[in-house]
């Protein structure tokens, strides 16, 4: 096999930031400008398909790029396939991502960022102009007298930039086929590279939306938005009630003889646990109120939704293959449906029908709050094809079984095994109380509150402040009783206790004596690489996948005199490229989370070899489009055995609606 190097330049007047790349590229005006290969390790070549079309190495370009023994590759090159399908297919088995690969292995996404990470000279990295260059020569341009009013510049216009752009678009090909190299030593399972495959194919498939309800939301949200500001304007006599700075002075005010202290902030859970207590002044009351309802994002999402839908109503792009890359697990993106607000309401289909036809005063009349019930029905945008209904399935309570199952925790296994009722089973254990006491009806019901936190919020190490995190208050628990569930819930599993710290031991003693050691099924490893200067912890999953954390280190930790394992990977709140410090929870929680994903990931897998298209995908749930009937075939494929985790009970459960809604 011969290996061809690839980057593209492109033009097109949709915004792929905001409309994603699909779009983009599905786009009439859309127009591959500069295509740059090279044969392995030999000289990269250009070809500037504006100035000259006709060039003889684009003739050797598609004879390669159609050739089944040529292996493509490209950074993010799903892009790349995606753009060179329109006119020259290829099947997408025949590309590799070296994107995929960094995330795979530990690294951030951004072919720029990434080759710093890993540590590239400068001269085989990225250019820094390339985004300029971009802006220049691939997006529309807003006349300008300096411009001479024109809406795109051309290479004719700027032709010194235009040189640099070629050379820009030739060094992408020499920064991604020398990062390929420096990740050479940990290759991708072949059985990842077919889930790059089918999450290429997937997202170029997309799913469709409802364009009538969608239209209908965002004017319903807009009408909906201005009233409201209106009667807070009114209220309060501010010029902005949403600005939080003049509502929180305006709050501490109205509730100066009501509060011990002056309000610090005014969060969501802020404003219900005031709301929930009891406000005296109804106009303070009611701005609160307001607040709940000026903090619904409802109409946010419909909007991404109408931008990234393309001309077939379908929106494309949604998923990112290994986005969250510290255990594998998908992204979100434009839509971002990983975070759907969840629906509550009974009748959906008349709250959609209203929503359609721009119904407001109805809405309002039978549902009181116009953004909760928009917010409610963003889920239900998304519909099957026509003739089709959305075969939904998810795996039921998936980290507890596998963290149970992991940690040898029996009882749990057993819980699993047959009623499957976990959290009753819990709080049987934690309480001593039989666990067919715990049923509505009975005193001892309350316990299931307790069980059910407890199993949420405990599994990865977390005490009181985990406990609280997960809500515990605002369930009606009482502060001072959660550290006596925390231990009652430690002591009713020693098993899952003891995997934490023997976790946490052999990720430290393979870092610190460069060794293999191994527990509970898993591998730790220190793989250091000495030619291509990279260094790794790996954590070998029980399926065979692994695990990266960059460049280990052993240092201070958060606890004096307690040292602390360190890695380089991304900050989730600042999104850069730092040290970050691990212990042995946080390590079992990207276990359990990556072992689920590798369930999940087996289940996409069956399904796309029976035929079944997954139109998304969310955490632990699958989105299909079929038929009912096919419902108990998807079930059963979810609960099979897993081959490499013997013992592991699983159990899918589901339901088929003709729009999305969480049953």
């Amino acid at each position: 096999m011969k290996n061809l190097s690839i980057d593209i330049e492109t033009y097109s007047s949709v915004d792929i930031k905001k409309a994603g790349a699909y779009k983009y590229v599905r786009s009439p005006d859309f127009q591959i400008l500069l295509i740059a290969f090279a044969w392995d390790d030999g000289p990269i070549h250009l070809i500037d398909l504006v100035n000259n079309p006709n060039d003889p190495k684009l003739l050797t370009f598609i004879t390669a790029l159609q050739a089944p023994d040529v292996i493509k590759r490209a950074y993010n090159a799903a892009f790349e396939w995606y753009c060179l399908n329109k006119i020259w297919p290829s099947p997408v088995d025949q590309w590799r991502c070296t994107m995929a690969h960094g995330l795979y292995c530990g690294y951030t996404a951004g072919l720029g960022k990434t080759c710093e990470a890993v540590g590239l000279p400068q001269d085989k990295r990225k250019l820094g102009t390339g985004m300029a260059l971009i802006r220049t020569f691939c997006v529309p341009q807003k006349p300008t007298k300096t411009n001479g009013q024109r809406t795109r510049t051309f290479p004719q216009h700027e032709p010194e930039k235009w040189e640099l752009f070629k050379r820009y678009c030739m060094q992408d090909v020499e920064a991604e086929r020398t990062l390929e190299q420096r990740l050479a030593p940990w290759p991708m399972p072949e059985q990842e590279q077919k889930l790059w495959e089918l999450d290429t194919l997937m997202n170029a498939y997309g799913v469709m939306v409802d364009r009538e309800l969608v239209h209908g939301a965002l004017w319903c949200g807009d009408t909906s938005q201005a009233e409201l500001i209106g009667e807070a304007q009114q209220i309060s006599g501010l010029k902005n009630p949403k600005s939080q700075k003049q509502l929180l002075n305006w709050l501490n005010e109205a509730l100066e003889d009501e509060l011990d202290n002056e309000l610090d902030n005014i969060r969501k859970n802020t404003v219900s646990d005031l709301l929930a207590g009891g406000v005296e002044n109804k106009s303070a009351e009611r701005m609160l109120e307001l607040r709940q309802q000026f903090g619904k994002t409802s109409t946010t999402k419909y909007a991404a939704m109408d931008v990234a839908r393309c001309e077939d109503d379908r929106v494309r792009g949604l998923l990112q293959y290994y986005g969250a890359n510290r255990t594998g697990r998908y992204a979100g993106r434009l839509v971002q449906v990983q975070n759907l607000p969840r629906n509550h309401m009974g009748t959906l289909d008349l709250a959609r029908r209203y929503v359609r036809d721009k119904r407001i005063a109805d809405l309002r009349l039978l549902y009181g709050n116009v953004p909760d019930t928009l917010s409610q029905l963003i889920r239900t945008a998304f519909i099957p094809a026509p003739g089709c209904t959305f075969l939904v399935a998810d795996f039921s309570a998936i980290e507890a079984r596998c963290i149970a199952w992991l940690a040898g925790e029996q009882w749990v296994n057993d819980v699993f095994a047959t009623h499957g009722k976990i959290y009753e089973a819990a709080a049987s254990q934690m309480f001593g109380v039989p666990v067919d006491r715990i049923r509505k009806g009975n005193p001892e019901y309350d316990l299931r509150q307790r069980g059910k936190v407890a199993t949420l919020a405990l599994g990865y190490a977390g005490g009181v402040n985990a406990m609280v995190n997960m809500g515990a208050l605002r369930q009606g628990l009482q502060e001072d009783e959660l550290p006596d569930i925390v231990q009652r819930w430690r002591s009713a599993n020693p098993n899952i206790v003891r995997l934490w710290y023997a976790v946490e031991r052999c990720a430290m003693e393979a870092v610190r004596d460069y060794t293999q050691t191994g527990t509970h099924g898993l591998l730790f490893t220190r793989e250091g690489h000495h030619q291509t200067n990279q260094d790794f912890l790996t954590i070998t999953l029980p399926s065979g996948r692994k695990l990266f954390y960059a460049r280990p280190q052993i240092g201070e930790g958060r606890f004096e005199g307690k040292p602390a394992l360190k890695y380089w990977g991304v900050d989730q709140t600042t999104k850069k490229w730092v040290l970050l410090d691990t212990f042995g929870g946080k390590l079992v929680e990207n276990i359990i989370q990556a072992i689920a994903r590798d369930c999940l990931a087996d289940v996409l897998l069956k399904l796309s070899a029976k035929g079944y298209p997954v139109v998304f995908h969310i955490h632990d749930e699958v989105i299909l489009e079929g038929v009912p009937d096919q419902l108990s075939d998807v079930l059963a494929l979810m609960a099979e055995p897993v081959p490499w985790a013997p013992g592991l009970v699983l159990k899918g459960d589901g339901y088929t609606c003709e729009f999305y809604k969480k049953d």
